[in-house]
């Protein structure tokens, strides 16, 4: 099996090429590949899938009244844990530098098909990426608990859902080894918690636990979802944000319509997972 290896913002990710769409990519296939110890490792698994291979994006661009006729490509995005995820912001940008790299795509704007929708990312050939991230939806609040603390949250849907909570406590201390509490009421799905705090004008520090990964370095959808949660205490719906995450920067940028997000994607490896591991 051929992969490639790619982060944004250290959050990384094993993108496997399927240009015949042929792969088959169980759970447990999943795991194998993003244990640290016993895999490659990763935050989750690229699967790149010709658009017109799959039913899937077939469905998603019926539902986008045919706007992905010119999208090429489907990202197939799954979390370390094998589920399925909806949308990947840094996941998206690594996607998009594997298709120019691999001379898949030509720079500049192109249209990838998610599961959240069709987006438009953005690119040199070489430097950082943009994607359009689409409309934040905000749908109210609800409470994270880290320990025995509860931190007020803003639900925020970003193709998949969030809850970016702006706390008084120092992110840098808490501890997300485990799964933040949350109302499964409100997410039945799982929730990815955001943890922020305001450092500067527009400007935010935030760790995040993913549903399916645990602590990741950086979150991109998260990232968005947390300018959303600043920018509504500071009283603002437009703006551009920097978020400083544990494994880099990134640039979000809202303009009451929709979101941008801005950062680093980096192809650090390839090669070849021999058959005999995957048994």
């Amino acid at each position: 099996m051929r992969f490639v290896k790619g982060h944004g913002t250290e959050n990384d990710f094993v993108i496997l090429p399927d240009p015949d769409g042929s792969l088959d990519l169980p759970a447990s296939l999943v795991t194998t590949l993003c244990d640290r110890r016993s895999g490659i490792g990763a935050d989750g698994v690229l699967h790149v899938v010709p658009a017109k291979l799959s039913a899937e994006a077939a469905e998603i661009a019926d539902r986008e009244s045919g706007r992905s006729h010119g999208a090429d490509w489907f990202m197939d995005y799954r979390n370390a844990d094998g589920g399925v995820a909806e949308m990947c912001g840094n996941g998206l940008r690594v996607f998009a530098r594997y298709l120019v790299d691999a001379g898949l795509a030509d720079p500049g704007e192109f249209d990838v098909v998610t599961r959240a929708g069709v987006r438009r990312v953005q690119l040199a050939r070489t430097g950082d990426v943009t994607v359009d991230m689409g409309a934040p939806e905000v749908l109210g609040e609800s409470v994270a608990t880290v320990g025995a603390t509860e931190y007020e949250g803003l639900v925020v849907d970003m193709g998949n859902p969030h809850l970016a909570c702006v706390t008084g406590d120092p992110v840098t201390q808490l501890d997300l080894t485990s799964q933040p509490g949350f109302d499964p009421a409100v997410f039945p799905h799982g929730v990815n918690v955001e943890l922020l705090n305001l450092v500067g004008e527009r400007r935010v520090v935030m760790r995040v636990y993913e549903r399916g990964s645990g602590e990741t370095r950086s979150c991109g959808t998260g990232a968005v979802a947390s300018a959303v949660a600043a920018a509504r205490l500071a009283g603002e719906t437009s703006g551009t944000w920097t978020v400083e995450v544990p494994g880099g920067v990134l640039t979000v940028t809202l303009d009451g319509r929709t979101s941008h997000l801005t950062g680093p994607a980096v192809l650090v490896a390839s090669g070849e997972f021999p058959a005999f591991a995957l048994s």
